[in-house]
This record gives C-alpha cells, sequence and structure tokens, in this order.
C-alpha cells in the first residue's frame, strides 16, 4: 500500500495566501488597534474599500483564523471583530515590516499618513 504524502508548500506562499492582497494587512492593523471592533468602523478606516470587498476580507481572515468574529442577537444586531491568538502572532513582523517600510518611505521622500501603524509615529507597537 503506497502511503500518502502530505502535501508541501513554500512558507513564503502560505504567508502570501493568508495575508496577500490589498486590504487583509490593513484590516489585522485595524482590529489590532481598536479591538473590539465594529464592521462600520473597519469600513470607516478603509476608506476606499467596498463593502463587498471588506465582507470577502473579513470572511477570509476568520476561515484562516486570524480573527474571530462575534454576533451579537441583539435589536439592532451587530458584529465584533478581535483577532484571534494566531493573528496576534503576526503583530510582531507587522511592526518590524512597518518600520522597514517607514525608512525607505522616507528615504525617497514619501511621508507616511498611516495612522493605524506604530512604525511612523510615535504610538507604541501594535498592540499584542
Amino acid at each position: 500500500m503506497a502511503s500518502k504524502k502530505k502535501p508541501s508548500l513554500c512558507p513564503i506562499k502560505y504567508l502570501v495566501s493568508v495575508f496577500g492582497g490589498k486590504w487583509k494587512l490593513p484590516a489585522v492593523c485595524i482590529i489590532a488597534n481598536c479591538a473590539p471592533v465594529r464592521y462600520g468602523q473597519i469600513k470607516r478606516e478603509l476608506v476606499s474599500i467596498t463593502n463587498m470587498m471588506l465582507s470577502k476580507t473579513l470572511k477570509e481572515l476568520e476561515k484562516d483564523g486570524v480573527i474571530y468574529r462575534k454576533q451579537y442577537n441583539e435589536v439592532p444586531p451587530h458584529v465584533e471583530y478581535t483577532l484571534s491568538d494566531a493573528g496576534k502572532t503576526i503583530l510582531p513582523v507587522l511592526n518590524e515590516m512597518g518600520k522597514w517600510a517607514t525608512t525607505q518611505m522616507k528615504k525617497k521622500n514619501i511621508m507616511p499618513s498611516c495612522t493605524s501603524c506604530s512604525a511612523n509615529s510615535k504610538k507604541k507597537n501594535l498592540q499584542i
């Protein structure tokens, strides 16, 4: 009987499959800094995102175990998002990536403008 091989995947490809795309990392940063956070607040922070794309982004992050979604059965109903334990483990990496990007932007005379990132402000690191 032939043994089944477990599928293998490059860790970087896996990382990109979980966090790739225009909106996932900014959404994670917002949730990290504002948790618990409601859908409308995320939408206000991600100014140009559509409702469909935000819903898709949040569903994918939840499916991949990065965030929790808590639905309150009240009138009116509302939902809050927080980082999962797995989601919190990416924050030190995001802080370092933000610092790197800020340094590179300054070398090119580009002013960082994100208020959620700690790397370009006097804020402390993203909350863990």
